[in-house]
């Protein structure tokens, strides 16, 4: 967001004041991130990655790798050992297959607003136009 703000005085009279920013929804509540912040010039303001969606993608990854290494021999025995649901963690597998797009916006902070991880763990179709759809990414 390279966009400086601009103050413009309009024929009418009226000012017209642009300020670049984006307007994001996470952990249900709107937030305004300023250009500053999305640059990085603001150390201390809050990132615009969501962690639980990053979190979630890199432990199905994880996952899925010690299914694919055969330290892990079944879902079942990865549910025991992680002392986790079996269902929670099938699930949380279906997410390597996302969309390679939607991993990696979800891994920059570039989501749709209001994407959440109840939303990932729902069921999602193979297809990944539709997967785009489902999840509000603009479809290319």
């Amino acid at each position: 967001m390279s966009a400086n703000p601009t103050v413009q005085i309009q024929p009418s009279g009226n000012m017209q004041i642009f300020i670049p920013m984006i307007l994001k929804r996470k952990s249900g509540r709107r937030m305004v991130i300023a250009p500053n912040a999305v640059d990085g010039a603001i150390p201390e303001a809050e990132s615009k990655i969501q962690a639980p969606l990053v979190q979630a993608i890199v432990r199905s990854r994880m996952w899925n790798e010690s299914l694919d290494s055969g330290r892990v021999s079944c879902v079942s025995a990865l549910s025991r050992k992680l002392r986790l649901d079996n269902s929670f963690v099938t699930r949380m597998l279906k997410l390597t297959f996302l969309a390679p797009d939607i991993t990696v916006a979800i891994l920059n902070g570039e989501e749709p607003d209001g994407l959440s991880l109840s939303k990932l763990l729902k069921p999602l179709p193979d297809d990944w136009d539709e997967q785009r759809e489902v999840l509000g990414f603009q479809m290319t």
